[in-house]
């Protein structure tokens, strides 16, 4: 029978390579639900629902997850999961306005939590962030490290989002998968995300900013490879409640990345150092031995070959 899947933030970055990905086999149907919040311009967003557009097994409700007058729109359709992507993004922006990060991922989640007890949807996939893990020495970081600190607002509405969903799993029977992810990078990656910001920057002849002196450390990790994982996620059934990193365990200094940007571009990048940020972390590391158990997740796409995937997407969308 065909599965119906409804998955917020359809638009953005990861919610349509998901989609995309999902509507490859004939035997899915997606809904997807987007406000197109103001973080990026709404035109990027569209060019990636046409993609998505095409497929007769696709659907679409512009709308808020903070609001339920977009449900009525679900009346008589069985949903057999929920991959709730949406969320306000970015650590620097919590810092500036911590309310709205509360207000949109917090009560965005209930609401749909609640939409999920209130119409039988057993299973609910959360995106969630490493950024839950803070400053963390510990490497590489475990789901069972029960040192969560974190240090920015977002990172406060992932870790209470999990926690929320932990409630609800309890209560009301709905199995809760809390995937953390950990620096997804890819083809329509958000124009405010480092390798992206770098490659059009170097592409243009202009400065990157690079926040301290490059040894900051992140586990890149290509979009596909979270794909996979969170798909791999939906057919999970062997517990209610857990919560899974998806990383690609191999973390990366900033300027081994830049350099690697360089290599691909045929360029050498103007750098304007600076200090560091309120709300960075030194490093980001994933322990990914829950995933491949659980899961059988492996990351495939090394760092070379999933930049020069993003700078042929690039020049392409350029051209």
């Amino acid at each position: 029978m065909r599965k119906n899947y409804l998955v917020t933030g359809v638009a953005g970055f990861v919610g349509s390579h998901l989609a995309e990905k999902l509507l490859a086999s004939s035997d899915v149907s997606i809904i997807g639900i987007d406000n197109f919040d103001s973080f990026y311009a709404r035109s990027i967003k569209e060019e990636n629902l046409n993609l998505l557009f095409t497929n007769p097994n696709f659907s679409f409700i512009e709308g808020d997850i903070r609001n339920t007058d977009w449900h009525s729109k679900l009346d008589g359709i069985t949903i057999d999961g929920i991959i709730h992507i949406a969320a306000k993004a970015g650590v620097l922006p919590s810092i500036k306005d911590p309310l709205m990060y509360e207000d949109v991922n917090i009560k965005g989640t209930m609401q749909l939590l609640e939409f999920a007890k209130k119409n039988g949807v057993q299973q609910f996939i959360f995106a969630s962030s490493s950024s839950v893990y803070g400053v963390n020495s510990n490497v590489p970081w475990s789901e069972d490290d029960h040192v969560l600190k974190p240090i920015s607002p977002y990172a406060c509405s992932k870790v209470a989002c999990e926690l929320t969903g932990y409630t609800y799993s309890l209560l009301y029977n709905i199995r809760f998968l809390a995937l953390r992810f950990f620096t997804v990078y890819g083809p329509r990656q958000r124009p405010d995300l480092a390798i992206h910001k770098f490659i059009a920057k170097i592409e243009n002849g202009d400065k990157i900013q690079m926040y301290g002196d490059g040894s900051t450390k992140r586990d890149y990790t290509f979009v596909d490879d979270i794909v996979d994982g969170i798909i791999k996620s939906l057919a999970y059934k062997a517990s209610m409640y857990e919560i899974i990193n998806l990383g690609n365990n191999q973390p990366v200094t900033l300027a081994e990345l830049v350099s690697t940007i360089e290599n691909v571009a045929g360029k050498k990048a103007i750098i304007e150092r600076l200090p560091e940020q309120a709300g960075d972390v030194p490093i980001t590391y994933a322990d990914i031995s829950k995933a491949k158990s659980l899961l059988n997740y492996n990351p495939e796409t090394s760092l070379e070959e999933g930049i020069k995937s993003f700078y042929n997407w690039y020049i392409s969308r350029k051209k």
